[in-house]
């Protein structure tokens, strides 16, 4: 009788392949030439401008708004700012689609920034805030509400008030009796200060002497 061949050994288990290493994160690459973006450029200004106004809330209403010119409906008033303080000029406006807004004071345009801030409170408000008035500010303000079908204009001034101050008292003076003294002082004040003289607590009526 022959002999059965011997049973071959079960093989070897395959080992599991290596884990992949995961892949290296790349740094933060630099933006090719030409797509870099100077934030102090006119240009860059106004589109960030109009993405402030695209997010003012019109958007969840323009099925029920129709496109046209747009209108001022309560207009900007004549606001007094004092010297040092901040002063705020609104006024609400209806315009679908969403306006370009512009302001400038006596013709000349304001830009946004830390001076002059455009605020856009609700859906129909746009307003102004100046800050750190002084004399300079004094003028005449103008908002430009301009879309696709036409622009409005309203305008509105801001009246300055700084508090009476004396900024060099008059000098003691030597006189000869019988002859004529003049005593000067330098005085600032916005609007212009009442003046009075007065000599040992009393005060001086104006007249001939």
């Amino acid at each position: 009788m022959s002999k059965a061949a011997p049973k071959a050994a079960p093989a070897a288990p395959k080992a599991a392949p290596p884990a992949a290493k995961p892949a290296p994160k790349k740094g933060a690459m630099a933006p090719p030439p030409g797509f870099s973006l100077d934030i102090n450029d006119p240009q860059v200004q106004n589109a960030a401008i109009r993405i402030q106004a695209s997010y003012r809330g019109h958007r969840s209403r323009k099925e029920l708004r129709e496109k046209g010119p747009p209108r001022v409906l309560e207009g900007l008033k004549d606001t007094v700012l004092i010297e040092g303080s901040a002063a705020k000029l609104s006024c609400r406006i209806s315009a679908f689609p969403d306006p370009f807004i512009r302001w400038s004071k006596d013709g000349v345009e304001l830009k946004d920034g830390p001076k002059h801030r455009y605020i856009f409170e609700d859906p129909d408000i746009v307003a102004l805030v100046v800050r750190d008035g002084g004399l300079a500010d004094l003028g005449r303000y103008t908002v430009s509400v301009k879309n696709p079908f036409g622009e409005c204009f309203d305008s509105a001034r801001i009246l300055v008030e700084v508090p009476a101050k004396i900024e060099k008292g008059p000098e003691s003076t030597k006189a000869k009796v019988g002859s004529k003294v003049m005593l000067t002082a330098l005085i600032s004040g916005q609007p212009e200060p009442d003046v009075g003289w007065a000599k040992d607590g009393q005060d001086i009526e104006e007249d001939d002497r």
